[in-house]
């Protein structure tokens, strides 16, 4: 149902539980459901971004594809800071709740629509599956090529 509050739980590769926070749904299908959430932790300058307590974020999951979506908003304007990519197992969406395990690799794609890769050397390390390892390898190129073709998120 639109409108209701979910909490988000980000697990690690192992399925333990890392963060988690409350959004609102602002869409959903059978396969996805799209939330929004304001960021809650201290302000931190990572040297592509600089994330403000308060930014809204516009948070995509799917059950049936190996990555999320953050579509981040500065807190002041509401210009489009960015997008946030987690490459992630499949999402498990349920009424009040979306949990998904994240495996390390993460793509931050500008307004410009420039990618910039994010910890490679963690995601190299993680103990997973080759049948893994293809599965986000396939989520990788599907997520670079929609940047390079403005197309879902990236159409703003």
């Amino acid at each position: 149902m639109i409108g209701r509050t979910v909490t988000i739980i980000k697990n690690d590769h192992t399925g333990q539980e890392v963060w988690r926070y409350q959004g609102e749904v602002i869409s959903e299908s059978p396969t996805s459901v799209t939330v929004e959430a304001f960021f809650s932790r201290e302000d931190r300058d990572d040297g592509y971004i600089v994330w403000r307590r308060g930014d809204r974020f516009i948070e995509h999951f799917y059950t049936d594809l190996w990555y999320n979506i953050f579509e981040i908003h500065d807190v002041d304007d509401d210009r489009i800071k960015g997008w946030y990519c987690n490459l992630a197992r499949p999402a498990s969406i349920e009424d009040h709740h979306v949990m998904q395990d994240d495996l390390a690799l993460d793509v931050f794609v500008d307004p410009d629509g420039q990618a910039l890769m994010q910890d490679e050397d963690e995601f190299e390390a993680l103990p997973i599956s080759p049948k893994e390892r293809t599965h986000i390898q396939d989520a990788l190129d599907a997520l670079l090529r929609m940047v390079r073709q403005g197309d879902g998120p990236f159409s703003c």
